[in-house]
Order: structure tokens, then C-alpha cells, then sequence
């Protein structure tokens, strides 16, 4: 049974150089290699630490011993120093001691003589005993060799240039004639099991960088499997399953973020494809009673002859209905272009005052046909799109009028306090339910949806307020209601 294709296409993708689990995936791997080097040189530099020290307390040792038996040594028997010695050389074979005389001739050689660099040196005094072990090469030989774990063979020989540690000091004789003795030991079988433990060591250490890898890889993957869970939702997501949303208290603290912003840009389009869905339908409802009127009143006209005059009043009534679907279409097209920020707004100062005088003579035809009182109160200036703010300020005007019983007043005021400026259109009439206060903003939403002119069709497009408040959203503002005891007042707030 084959596995899954997306299965299958996790390797390839794991490898892709563009792979964020691979690069966090070698990051970890380098971060161990770094620090895995580092370890192996400090505990390189450690044993060698080590080494030095015990080498120089070695050949104190020594020296303390050989000082101690030259000091009961008279300068006459200088010929038994070797035997004197010889137990203390052979029980440290890889050290080498040679003894001078004032005149700087050898007196005693246990194997080949001191380097030269050991003999340059200043020897130490005879009282110093904590004297500095010297390091340096020469060849070494072969009895160090052999203990060296050095082989004997003519392709070796070359490479017996060891490193060596040694003493240089002054020792006296029992009659207190000066000597010079010179220690020396080899270091090889420090550096070998150095160089043995290095080795090791590199071996080691590749296979955890290797295990590292492949531990960071698999950890990585798991680390980013919340991504693929957002990645599946993403691919779930259509019109019909835009309710899914993410858990985000499961997932790690660093993705709960995303999740989220996740979750609220679905969100946003949940509402979004709501409100699109509500906007089509009520676009489909709004325009079929007018087409269904032009259709109703075209099928009438042509069952039978009629004169002129009866033609002439079929088209009048037709050209009505027509402009109505004209004004209809205007402010659809106007509000979606507003609520989608597709409209520039050429901001200039604006009088309010003035043009609010003037939204009030255009509209006094209207209020005097309803026997409706207009008066405006105030002074106030603001930046912004003159036109638009005509539009939003005259909707609210009709609005007012459309609603307020015969008789009644209207009454717009304008205040500015703390750099904030209020319109507010107070009109007498039938309140609001509270529960419908929000609605009115909706599109195509009416109060009572069998409210009807007195002709019999239907009074506005159910725009006029959903437009007024896109220009206030559009210019940083607010339009809100509030309707009890038969007044209501809309306020509109620009900043």
C-alpha cells in the first residue's frame, strides 16, 4: 500500500534549501558542532595542563633526589655517581640525567646528551626548589622511542622529533663545589595519548553532529507541526467552511499570535462574505419589485388600445420607477466603493454652518409639503470632502423630513469641544425600538417594511443611512441614533 502523496513529498520538501525545518535543522547542528569543538580544545587544553604539571613535579622530584645525593657526594668521588643514580633513572625510563662539572665536562650521562637549547639557558639556583620545566624538541633516543610506543623501523626514524620538558640547575658537591644538572624527559607518550584521545574524539564527534542532525530535524518538524495544521485549515477554507477556526490554546505560545490574527482574519471574511451574501440577496429583492412593476405595467398597456393620453401616463410611471432603479443602482455603487476604500477624499475646510443653510433651502420644498420647521444652530469648521459631507448631512435631512409628523420641527445643531465637532439632526416623531437602533444602518433595512408612500411604492432605496455613515467611517468619524420619548437624533461626530 503506497502512502499518501503529501507523505511522500515530505523528504523532498524537508531537503528543500528553502525549508525552514532544515535551516533550524542545521542551525541546531552547528550551535552542538560549535560547542562539541569547544569542548574537545578545552579538554585538549586541560590534559595538557595536566601533563605539564605532573612532567614538572616529576623532574623536581628527580632533581630534589640527585641534589641530595651529590650533596653527600665528596668532590673526589665524583666516579660514584653513577651507580648513586642509576636507580633513580631506571625507575622513571623516559628521563634522562646528565651532571657537570664547574669546567662544564660531563661527568655523568645516563643516555645522549642534554639538547643545546636546555644547556643556553641560565641553570637555577640551589636553593629554588620550584624551578620551571623548559619545553623544547630534539631527537630522542631509541630506548625513549621504544617507550614511546615509537617503531624502530628506518621510516619512523624521521619522525622521532619529539617534544621534550627539562630542568637546568646548580647543585653543590659535600664540600660545596658547584655541579650542573640537567634533567630532561620525554613527552611523546603524553602527545599520543593526546593524539589518541583527539582522534576518538573526532570520531565522536561526528557521529553526534550526524545524531544531532537528524534529532534536529525530526524535533524541528515537530516544533512546526502546528504550521501544518494552520496550512490544512487554510486549505479547508471555502465559502461554504468559513466558520472553522484554530484552537489556540493548544498550540505554542509563539504561534498563539498567528492563530489568532488567523482566526480574526477569518473572521473578517466570515462577516465580510455575510454581509456580500445579505447585499446580493437584498440587491436581488430591492430590484425585482421595480422591474416587476415596469413589467406588470408593460403587459397591462399592451392587452388592449388605449390613446394617447393612456400611453403617456403608462410612461411617465414607467420613467419614474426607471429613475428610481437609477437612484437605487448610484447609491449601491457608491457604498460599495466607500465601505471598500475605493473613494479619494479631497479634504478642504468646509463651513458647516453655510452648508448646512444651504442642504435646508434645497430641502425646504420638501418640509413645506409636510408643514416641517428647519433651523440650524451653530458655527463649526472641519477638513474634509465637501461633497460627501453634503451627501451624508443631506440624507439625514430627508430622513428627518420623511419621518417627522406634520407640524413638527426640525432642529440641527453643531458643537465642537475638545477638537471634536457634533452635527446633530433632532426630529419629533415615532421613536425607535432600541433593538432596531443599529439596524437602520444596514443596507436596504427599513423599520416596517409594509411603510409605504402614499402612491402605494415604497419610500427611499433603504441607503440613505448606510451611505451617511460609510462618509463619517471614511472621514475618522461617528454617526449613531438615539430615539426615545417620540424624538429621535442622529449625531454625527468628525474629528
Amino acid at each position: 500500500m503506497h502512502p499518501p502523496p503529501r507523505q511522500m513529498n515530505r523528504l523532498p520538501l524537508m531537503l528543500n534549501r528553502r525549508s525552514l525545518a532544515l535551516r533550524l535543522a542545521l542551525l541546531f547542528a552547528l550551535l552542538s558542532t560549535l560547542i562539541l569543538l569547544s569542548l574537545g580544545l578545552f579538554l585538549r587544553q586541560a590534559m595538557e595542563g595536566h601533563f605539564l604539571e605532573q612532567d614538572a613535579r616529576e623532574l623536581r622530584d628527580t632533581l630534589a633526589i640527585v641534589r641530595h645525593a651529590l650533596a653527600v657526594t665528596p668532590a673526589a668521588e665524583l666516579d660514584l655517581i653513577p651507580p648513586r643514580l642509576s636507580a633513580r633513572i631506571a625507575a622513571v625510563p623516559y628521563q634522562e640525567l646528565s651532571v657537570f662539572d664547574a669546567a662544564n665536562r660531563m661527568v655523568f650521562a645516563s643516555a645522549s646528551p642534554p639538547p643545546r637549547w636546555l644547556l643556553r639557558t641560565p641553570p637555577i639556583a640551589p636553593d629554588d626548589n620550584f624551578p620551571p620545566a623548559r619545553l623544547g624538541e630534539r631527537d630522542a633516543p631509541p630506548s625513549m622511542r621504544e617507550h614511546a610506543g615509537h617503531a624502530s623501523n628506518a621510516a619512523d626514524a624521521d619522525q622521532t622529533r619529539d617534544q621534550i620538558r627539562g630542568i637546568y640547575a646548580l647543585a653543590q658537591l659535600q664540600d660545596g663545589t658547584p655541579v650542573k644538572v640537567a634533567i630532561v624527559m620525554s613527552v611523546a607518550h603524553h602527545q599520543h595519548f593526546i593524539d589518541g584521545f583527539m582522534h576518538s574524539l573526532a570520531w565522536a564527534l561526528a557521529l553526534a553532529v550526524l545524531a544531532n542532525v537528524l534529532c534536529a530535524v525530526l524535533a524541528a518538524r515537530r516544533a512546526l507541526s502546528p504550521l501544518e495544521t494552520m496550512a490544512t485549515l487554510a486549505r479547508r477554507v471555502s465559502g461554504e467552511r468559513l466558520h472553522e477556526r484554530l484552537a489556540t490554546e493548544t498550540l505554542p505560545v509563539e504561534l498563539q499570535p498567528l492563530a489568532r490574527d488567523l482566526n480574526a482574519m477569518l473572521d473578517r471574511l466570515e462577516d465580510a462574505f455575510a454581509r456580500l451574501s445579505d447585499f446580493a440577496s437584498d440587491i436581488a429583492h430591492e430590484l425585482r419589485t421595480p422591474i416587476t412593476a415596469l413589467t406588470t405595467q408593460a403587459q397591462v398597456a399592451l392587452l388592449q388600445a388605449r390613446s394617447v393620453e393612456a400611453y403617456r401616463e403608462v410612461l411617465y410611471s414607467s420613467l419614474e420607477e426607471c429613475e428610481r432603479l437609477s437612484a437605487m443602482i448610484g447609491d449601491m455603487l457608491y457604498l460599495a466603493q466607500a465601505e471598500n476604500g475605493l473613494m479619494t477624499l479631497h479634504r478642504e475646510p468646509v463651513d458647516l454652518a453655510r452648508l448646512l443653510a444651504d442642504l435646508c433651502e434645497f430641502y425646504g420644498i420638501l418640509a413645506e409639503e409636510k408643514t416641517v420647521g428647519l433651523t440650524v444652530e451653530g458655527e463649526a469648521r472641519v477638513t474634509g470632502d465637501a461633497a460627501m459631507l453634503r451627501r451624508a448631512l443631506g440624507n439625514l435631512i430627508s430622513n428627518a423630513i420623511r419621518h417627522t409628523v406634520p407640524g413638527g420641527q426640525i432642529h440641527i445643531s453643531l458643537t465642537t469641544r475638545a477638537g471634536e465637532t457634533a452635527i446633530a439632526v433632532k426630529n419629533p416623531g415615532d421613536p425607535i425600538p432600541p433593538e432596531q437602533q443599529e439596524r437602520i444602518f444596514e443596507r436596504f433595512y427599513r423599520i416596517d417594511p409594509a411603510r409605504a408612500r402614499e402612491d402605494g411604492k415604497s419610500s427611499g432605496t433603504g441607503l440613505g443611512l448606510a451611505i451617511a455613515r460609510s462618509i463619517a467611517t471614511a472621514h475618522g468619524g461617528t454617526l449613531n441614533v438615539a430615539s426615545d420619548a417620540g424624538e429621535t437624533v442622529f449625531i454625527l461626530r468628525l474629528t
